[in-house]
């Protein structure tokens, strides 16, 4: 695959499975040009105008020109300057990598990982939360992560696939979405009624039976797994954690249980706190599922991977239903 069709089939992915559907994303792409138009020109001048076609702020191609083959891709969830490094010495090594994958977003896309938190309104808005509390929550959270963000060095492994010349790119939301849909439709088809239930839906998915042979597996509070789970709701994109109000809002929506790929203490409090469960699937694994509905698809189109940096790479066939591992068993 060429560079430029691997980030045009992961934002073709990312739509199809948002959860605010086709006319959401279209709504939105609408609003940012509108906005767009009301800058002055000289912001203008620097914006980055993927985002009139492409949703996803944290998904970009940072290093390497829209055309470069790729015929072997090193991913991982976390792929800083060691990993790029890596991907260096692979080379020098005599095996091929012609390109990095990163799942957590760089420069551009962690700067502007705030902007991919609206969906979380949408999200909340189908579960009956009305939309105009949802975005002001969302609103409230997005002002407190890009203050967080600033600060931060955002270039140094976009610098060091730069000076290596290294193809490099994200796809961050995208696959985020795509474990939301994939968990999403696991919970409806199998309807858990226990939170024991909810432990045992995840161990049959192989990223969480494999993290949980580290330890990382997914968690449950100690008591709680013969405790009804009710309403069942997927936390799984939206760039990172929302805001603590939003619990009390699915509280009154009657949501039972959350599972997340995380949480933090103030928002698992404000969970207690309204009787909400909460299941923490992993991180690590969950992230995983996601990036590997991407992955099987550049797979089928001839490019070979190499997992690294916490990824645990499960393949699926194109039915979604045959699983596979790294070493082929079911």
């Amino acid at each position: 695959m060429k560079l430029q069709e691997m980030y045009q089939t992961a934002v073709r992915m990312g739509i199809e499975a948002d959860p605010r559907g086709a006319e959401g994303v279209e709504r939105f792409l609408a609003t940012t040009r509108h906005r767009y138009e009301k800058l002055p020109d000289f912001v203008q001048a620097v914006y980055d105008e993927e985002e009139f076609s492409n949703p996803f702020s944290d998904t970009r191609v940072y290093v390497g020109e829209p055309d470069a083959e790729v015929t072997s891709l090193l991913a991982g969830i976390d792929m800083n300057v060691g990993e790029v490094l890596l991907a260096d010495r692979l080379r020098e090594r005599g095996r091929p990598v012609d390109a990095v994958y990163t799942h957590h977003p760089e420069g551009y896309g962690l700067s502007r990982l705030d902007a991919v938190m609206s969906v979380q309104a949408d999200i909340w808005a189908a579960l009956g939360v009305p939309i105009q509390a949802g975005e002001r929550l969302i609103d409230e959270r997005r002002d407190e992560v890009r203050y967080r963000l600033m600060p931060l060095n955002h270039t140094q492994a976009i610098d060091a696939a730069r000076l290596l010349g290294i193809p490099f790119f994200s796809a961050h939301t995208p696959t985020d979405n795509l474990v939301y849909r994939f968990l999403t439709r696991h919970f409806d088809e199998l309807q858990p009624l226990l939170i024991g239930d909810i432990r045992k839906a995840l161990y049959d998915i192989s990223e969480y039976r494999q993290a949980a042979r580290i330890g990382d597996g997914p968690s449950i509070p100690d008591g709680s797994a013969e405790k009804r789970a009710g309403k069942v709701i997927v936390d799984m994109t939206g760039g990172t954690e929302g805001p603590v109000a939003a619990i009390e809002k699915l509280a009154e929506q009657g949501v039972g249980t959350i599972v997340g790929m995380h949480m933090g203490k103030e928002l698992r409090e404000a969970a207690e706190e309204h009787h909400i469960h909460v299941v923490i699937a992993g991180h690590m694994a969950s992230d995983s599922i996601g990036i590997n509905l991407l992955l099987d698809e550049y797979e089928r189109q001839g490019v070979a991977i190499i997992p690294t940096s916490g990824l645990i790479r499960v393949r699926r066939a194109a039915d979604g239903v045959t699983v596979l591992d790294e070493q082929g068993a079911g």
